[in-house]
């Protein structure tokens, strides 16, 4: 299959960007969008242009670095997928593809399709540490959890950090992210101590990096590459809610 590509192109954070076309020839359908664009890298380099600039690491769905906005959608078109799992059996012959960064910003372009996502680090440092007694490791099961709490806080745990819930909400909103992993540890025995802490601090380094606020529309769980639900969002506004309360 052959395809038709406008890609984002910016030499750096302080330059003008712009759409740039481009064709990619023989293109496998089960190639991902990734391995597409490897393919044009090629092709741009053997000409002596500079190739397109985009995050990727795992390219196995697991670690969120491979987050494109593709044909106006955070990572493409289907469900539930990230961008490195997107194949191009997804896409027409001869069909034009828009792909673009991650707009936002606490994201800011750094060049290309590159964005920098440190503010999400940032956010996950300010929720701290989790408190340990010192000495031998416990035996896995001398602190029991519930089983619907443990699934309920790894249903939290799945989040990969890719950013596609920013990208995707009109208020350009982290706190599907942050919500996340919140309730990974609210849900569990071992994040009791630190938990209001924890809510406090994580919230108020969200607004600190220049995220908008929720006002539910539900972009963010509709493009969510792990399916997290956005009653994850309402149990974050509880634990700070809570939070607030008990510190004042």
């Amino acid at each position: 299959m052959n395809v038709n590509l406008l890609i984002w192109r910016q030499d750096g954070p302080d330059q003008p960007g712009r759409m740039a076309p481009y064709t990619v020839a023989d293109v496998s359908p089960d190639m991902s969008i990734l391995e597409m664009l490897d393919i044009l890298n090629e092709q741009l380099t053997a000409r002596g242009e500079r190739p397109v600039e985009f995050d990727s690491d795992c390219r196995e769905g697991i670690c969120g670095a491979c987050g494109l906005v593709i044909n106006g959608v955070a990572h493409g078109p289907r469900s539930a997928c990230t961008t490195c799992e997107l194949r191009m059996r997804s896409f027409r012959d001869g069909e034009t593809i828009a792909i673009e960064p991650w707009r936002a910003n606490g994201f800011p372009i750094i060049r290309d399709l590159v964005v920098d996502r440190s503010a999400f680090d940032r956010i996950i440092t300010a929720g701290g540490y989790i408190s340990v007694n010192t000495g031998e490791a416990p035996d896995a099961n001398s602190v029991p959890i519930g089983k619907v709490a443990a699934e309920l806080a790894m249903d939290s745990a799945a989040c990969i950090g890719c950013g596609a819930c920013v990208a995707a909400c009109p208020n350009a909103s982290a706190s599907l992210f942050t919500a996340a992993k919140i309730a990974q540890f609210a849900r569990l025995p071992q994040g009791q101590l630190e938990r209001h802490r924890r809510a406090l601090r994580m919230v108020e380094q969200m607004d600190a990096e220049g995220f908008g606020d929720c006002s539910n529309h539900g972009e963010c769980e509709a493009v969510c590459p792990k399916a997290i639900s956005i009653e994850t969002i309402a149990i974050m506004r509880r634990e700070y809610l809570r939070a607030t309360v008990k510190s004042a």
